[in-house]
């Protein structure tokens, strides 16, 4: 994965670095400086406009490899990029006072960078697309297992990453299974054939699909295959790569490798600096929402009876239960009998100005309080009431990990999955969570807060 990625970098800081040059040309030949000063004077923009650049292609999700293999995806995210650094580059140039430096940062330069970037990276993307099949750097693949392990990540291969893997073959000891195509791909042999099969078909990974415990027969026949210097890579850890989530199914002896017990959290130096950006983000969000909240207010009182706040039961982080509370976005009395619902998408219950508060999130801004008090952080997996928890626990493995950490007002979850209304769409809720928590870093929570951002602007929110 990390080559990859690795060389789309390189291929772009390139396009990138040659969209100043243009950019140059084209400035030169509009002004009264030849080219050749202008290249010699005007070095610094090499620099700056490959960091801020690549800085907000990272943020934009233009290196993300579920991202890369779709092309309307990758424009959108080039678009992004574009508009980013115009914007930064434009509120730094006008928050100048001194007129006599604003000559030394060219608008045109930056706008003409910009447009010739996007069109340059656009098309060498879309000449990557058509050429990533045949790619020399194409991993391909043998999948030990043909069982529900295997079906399930060839099956993610083939929808997901196509691009980026060439799946050879399955391998199981199942004589029934033996010349059969599954999933689209055929099973070539048993385990004591894995070594001539990958050597016979060019395999740089195995990915190792079965959930038992693994026999010495095995075991030494992926010695063999390592001694190769062939990488054998657990189908959870693949699948995790591939979806950005962990697979909660498949996991059977091999918990320890899909489980986030090792996860930041547990550390020193990471929660401290999280509580302090919670708090200072708290602090910013809540003078946000005393100037709003009497506009809000007004709209409720126009719209439907009934208070401004409410406040529900939640489980917190080790399972402690503590009071959420939220802007009314339902008709008072919502739940009859006081017994916990669903929400569904388009909800009936839900009142007019309720349904823009929940696409701009703006409901869930009294969480600032929560945040304040420790009972929650700005990123985390989304509290459930008490009465879910208690029965998604029993139906969904692992969903009491999602407790490990506290909950949050953004989420990876929330950016990935839509309404939580059934135990499927809970389940999926958990893999995306599971995934937060095993790989949270301030890093990361910057990156959500950021593509919140953008979910927030698009009315997205349900």
């Amino acid at each position: 994965m990390k080559e990859r990625r690795l060389f789309l970098v390189l291929i772009d800081l390139l396009f990138i670095n040659a969209a100043v040059v243009l950019a140059f040309a084209i400035w030169s030949y509009r002004g009264d400086k030849t080219f050749a000063v202008l290249l010699s004077s005007q070095v610094q923009w090499f620099v700056l406009l490959s960091a801020v650049w690549l800085f907000f292609a990272f943020l934009s999700g233009l290196y993300d490899l579920r991202v890369v293999v779709e092309f309307g995806a990758t424009s959108r995210a080039l678009v992004q990029t574009f508009i980013l650094v115009m914007l930064v580059y434009l509120a730094f140039f006008f928050a100048l006072t001194d007129p006599g430096l604003q000559p030394v940062l060219p608008r045109g330069i930056v706008l003409y960078h910009g447009v010739i970037s996007v069109v340059l990276i656009a098309a060498w993307r879309a000449a990557y697309l058509q050429a990533a099949p045949r790619a020399p750097f194409r991993r391909r693949a043998l999948i030990v297992g043909a069982g529900n392990a295997g079906r399930t990540i060839a099956q993610t291969i083939r929808k997901e990453f196509q691009a980026h893997y060439d799946v050879v073959g399955f391998v199981d000891d199942d004589l029934a299974k033996q010349g059969r195509r599954i999933e689209g791909v055929a099973v070539v042999g048993k385990h004591t054939d894995l070594a001539r099969l990958c050597r016979a078909n060019r395999v740089n990974e195995v990915v190792w699909a079965v959930t038992r415990d693994v026999s010495a027969d095995m075991f030494r026949a992926l010695l063999d295959v390592q001694e190769l210097g062939i990488e054998v890579m657990p189908m959870q850890l693949l699948y995790e790569q591939i979806t950005a989530r962990v697979q909660i199914d498949y996991i059977g002896d091999s918990w320890y490798v899909a489980l986030p017990l090792g996860h930041a959290g547990t550390g020193s130096l990471y929660p401290a600096l999280k509580r302090a950006f919670d708090l200072i983000f708290a602090l910013i969000g809540s003078f946000g929402l005393a100037l709003l909240l009497p506009f809000i207010a007004l709209a409720m009182r126009l719209d439907s009876p009934g208070p401004i706040f409410y406040a529900q039961e939640r489980v917190g982080q080790g399972g402690r239960i503590f009071r959420v509370r939220k802007i009314r976005t339902m008709v008072t009395d919502a739940e009859q009998e006081g017994k916990a619902v669903w929400a569904t998408k388009n909800d009936p219950r839900v009142t007019r100005v309720g349904a823009l508060l929940r696409k701009m999130h703006l409901d869930e801004m009294p969480q600032f309080w929560n945040i304040l008090r420790g009972e929650m952080s700005v990123v985390g997996p989304r509290p459930e009431r008490p009465e879910f928890v208690a029965q998604l626990e029993k139906q969904i493995p692992f969903y009491r990990l999602r407790h490990a950490v506290k909950p949050g007002m953004a989420g990876w979850a929330i950016l990935h999955a839509g309404y939580v209304d059934s135990v499927e769409d809970a389940r999926l809720r958990v893999e995306y969570d599971l995934y937060y928590i095993k790989h949270q870093s301030i890093w990361m929570d910057f990156w959500i807060l950021f593509r919140m951002v953008g979910h927030v602007l698009a009315f997205r929110g349900q």
